[in-house]
């Protein structure tokens, strides 16, 4: 199954991809991941795409497509994939059609508020990329590798408003783009309330196929 998550940043698009990756063992592709590692190369292109992100701005959609482009083509994506956090954009909804065909779109809804909570909230491992929340973890140290966890810049209160921003300008047409592949589900419940109902759904339509 080739799926798309859709949703504003800090909805748990990230935590429901794992369970669904997990269940129906097909890779998870986060943007956020790929560009974070484009990052750490300290390369030009890394640089622009640190100096993007930090803004909270979207990175160029040509960027971007060649990115996935080349990620989907990897072996482990042979019966399917999970992309989390593209497209972001209509034009990249575009371009992506022209590349594989997608069979499902899920739609993480959440209210503003919430996010903006959730996310100024959310401290980062920069060793394992594991995440966690002040609300429910107290430590300033991962507790998979020991690492001493960070905010990311992203993560900021100011740019988190800029970042639903952008979304509600550039993502969210994406909803009409995709209605007729679009499930919808809300987020404001425990991860396993959102995941359940998502299951059940991605089930039938593997049964389909």
């Amino acid at each position: 199954m080739k799926i798309i998550l859709l949703g504003a940043p800090g909805s748990g698009k990230g935590t429901l991809a794992k369970k669904i990756s997990k269940d129906f063992d097909i890779p998870q592709i986060s943007t956020g991941d790929l560009f974070r590692a484009i990052v750490k190369d300290d390369s030009p292109l890394g640089r622009q795409v640190k100096e993007i992100m930090e803004s909270g701005s979207l990175v160029p959609d040509e960027v971007t497509i060649e990115i996935v482009k080349k990620r989907i083509n990897e072996s482990d994506c042979k019966n399917g994939f999970i992309l989390d956090g593209f497209p972001r954009t209509v034009a990249q909804g575009e371009a992506l059609e022209k590349i594989t065909q997608i069979d499902s779109v899920i739609l993480v809804e959440l209210p503003f508020e919430t996010i903006i909570e959730r996310l100024s909230s959310r401290r980062t491992c920069p060793d394992c990329g594991e995440i966690f929340n002040t609300n429910d973890y107290a430590s300033a140290n991962c507790s998979k590798c020991g690492a001493t966890l960070i905010q990311r810049d992203d993560d900021k209160p100011e740019t988190i408003k800029h970042r639903l921003e952008v979304y509600e300008n550039n993502t969210a047409p994406l909803i009409n783009f995709y209605s007729a592949r679009l499930y919808k589900v809300s987020s404001d419940k425990t991860p396993e309330d959102t995941y359940r109902p998502v299951k059940t759904f991605l089930e039938s339509l593997e049964a389909k196929k």
